[in-house]
């Protein structure tokens, strides 16, 4: 089967980065390859909402992270037996399947402990002279491991410790033999040997087993009845009976009952550290009802994940879905400064210096000769739309405008009426709900030398909003440079058409020495010409914090 490939864009996802997932997705379907998802890596914005509800396109899947699971190792069919089972049997469910360790599981499935085959044969065959005679098993299991028939007596299910003796010697050697032993505890194996036949029934054995296939000699059913002696006919010779009987014990007494589990949900991680520090042979993976859902052993960190990811919009990991550095990256479609982790199989990697991920994305449409529908025509349109502010922000190439007039012949649609209705639907504060989620819906990281640093954006039609939430957002900006972790923490709010950005900044309040554009009033500067955070803002600022 092939694996599942995940396209997604980068954390905080915008327009641009879920549109490019979906219209990438969509691609590669029509290109053949069905095990090709689109996904995010957070919730969208209001703005993307929006857009994915008027076109009537279905949000990608959103992926919390993608670090590999239990789940994604382990096979979900495991052999298990029950406690019950007789060592014969279990040794064959060994043989039959290859496996090294056995979980028991109780009648509910879950796991009451571990079976395994080296100190099985430990314990069977490095034991001591009691180990070597004493069999643990009830009459029923015994009667079943020697294939043999009751001639007198019945099945019992009751587990019994018994002495084994074999009766290939002279009646006077052979009392003498199991002289001290309780003649209750007593298991006899011998072939067609009337003196030993007797010789057992008259000391009132537990049990005589006649070996070869031979019947009790005459006379001896009717006594050993009286007697209380319960004898089987086993087709087996003495040797073989006798190894079979002691294979007749049930699984509970080789059980380890102490043994390491973990969770299908639990990072493969963890269980790499239970395997690699436990001293255990083998992990036990439960389900969350506590039932057994496989067993993971040191052979399952080998096993390979059963996912891949495409990135785009991005190709730094500190902006990917959390668990990505641990998962094969196959692609990466982006049209920022590289950022990239090493990989260690040749990629397809296409970073193009355009306003939109979505134009690159548009473009393969383009040059495979592939027909883009018209909602993925319409949202790839939004995509760019979006990124360039409706072609004016100074990130906009001619490759962007020239994508532009492709994709609204095939959406149907103006781009001018269109980016204007996107921008006026969504823009602003009180779309977001909070002023949090509104610097965070697009808020990334940066570092300049020993200096962190992050950077929001939201768009706007006019400043009103912004001048009566400002304290708010400013005492909110604090909140998240703290969270954070950052020197600085910055929200540029960009009016879409006055195209000038105002930049209110928390910490490193010796930026307005040095900032180069007017200080409005304490952490406030106005931009005029700013519109590109990618392109303008976060280069301003690296050099300015440079020089601090």
């Amino acid at each position: 089967m092939d694996k599942q490939i995940y396209v997604v864009g980068h954390r905080n996802p915008d327009t641009d980065s879920v549109a490019s997932a979906l219209a990438y997705a969509a691609l590669k379907n029509r290109q053949g390859q069905m095990n090709v998802t689109a996904a995010m890596a957070g919730e969208p914005n209001p703005q993307t909402r929006y857009i994915l509800e008027r076109l009537g396109i279905e949000a990608p899947i959103y992926l919390a992270d993608v670090h590999p699971k239990v789940c994604h190792v382990i096979n979900r069919q495991p052999v298990t037996t029950v406690s019950s089972t007789p060592l014969r049997d279990a040794l064959g469910i060994f043989h039959k399947h290859g496996i090294r360790v056995l979980p028991v599981v109780d009648e509910g499935g879950a796991p009451m402990g571990l079976v395994s085959l080296l100190k099985l044969s430990e314990k069977y065959l490095v034991a001591g002279t009691d180990r070597k005679r004493g069999v643990d098993a009830s009459l029923r299991t015994l009667a079943s491991c020697l294939d043999g028939t009751f001639l007198t007596g019945a099945p019992t299910d009751e587990v019994e410790h018994l002495h084994l003796f074999i009766g290939a010697m002279l009646e006077e050697s052979f009392s003498s033999h199991i002289e001290g032993y309780d003649p209750a505890s007593l298991l006899i194996m011998t072939g067609d040997r009337r003196s030993i036949q007797q010789a057992a029934i008259e000391r009132g054995v537990r049990l005589l087993v006649v070996t070869g296939g031979f019947p009790l000699a005459d006379g001896l059913r009717e006594r050993a009845q009286e007697q209380g002696v319960t004898v089987i006919s086993s087709p087996h010779d003495t040797a073989t009976a006798a190894g079979l009987a002691r294979l007749s014990t049930p699984l509970f007494h080789f059980v380890e009952a102490k043994f390491e589990k973990i969770g299908v949900a639990e990072p493969l991680e963890h269980l790499r550290l239970k395997l690699l520090h436990s001293g255990e042979p083998a992990v036990i993976a439960v389900e969350e009802d506590g039932t057994i859902a496989g067993v993971a052993t040191k052979s399952s960190l080998l096993a390979q994940i059963p996912y891949s990811l495409i990135l785009v919009d991005h190709n730094e990991l500190a902006q990917s879905v959390p668990g990505a550095e641990v998962v094969e990256i196959l692609e990466v479609i982006d049209h920022h400064k590289l950022g990239n982790p090493p990989t260690n199989q040749p990629i397809t990697f296409m970073a193009a210096p355009v306003g939109s991920t979505c134009t690159v994305v548009a473009s393969l449409y383009r040059e495979r000769g592939i027909e883009p529908d018209q909602k993925v025509a319409a949202l790839l349109l939004a995509g760019v739309l979006s990124d360039t502010v409706i072609l004016k922000s100074p990130t906009t190439t001619s490759r962007d405008q020239e994508i532009v007039r492709w994709l609204e012949e095939r959406a149907g649609l103006d781009h001018v009426v269109f980016g204007k209705d996107i921008f006026s639907a969504c823009g602003g504060f009180s779309a977001h709900g909070t002023p949090e989620k509104a610097i965070r819906a697009d808020f990334k990281h940066f570092t300049a030398g020993d200096t962190l640093f992050g950077v929001g954006q939201v768009e706007v039609v006019g400043f009103d909003e912004f001048f009566d939430l400002k304290e708010t957002l400013r005492e909110t900006l604090r909140k998240v440079k703290e969270a954070d972790r950052l020197h600085l923490a910055g929200l540029m709010v960009t009016d879409i058409y006055s195209e000038t950005t105002l930049f209110l900044a928390e910490g490193k309040n010796e930026l307005a020495h040095i900032m180069g554009y007017p200080q409005v009033e304490p952490h406030l500067y106005e931009l005029k010409g700013v519109m590109s955070r990618k392109k303008q803002m976060v280069p301003h600022l690296l050099k300015v914090l440079r020089k601090l």
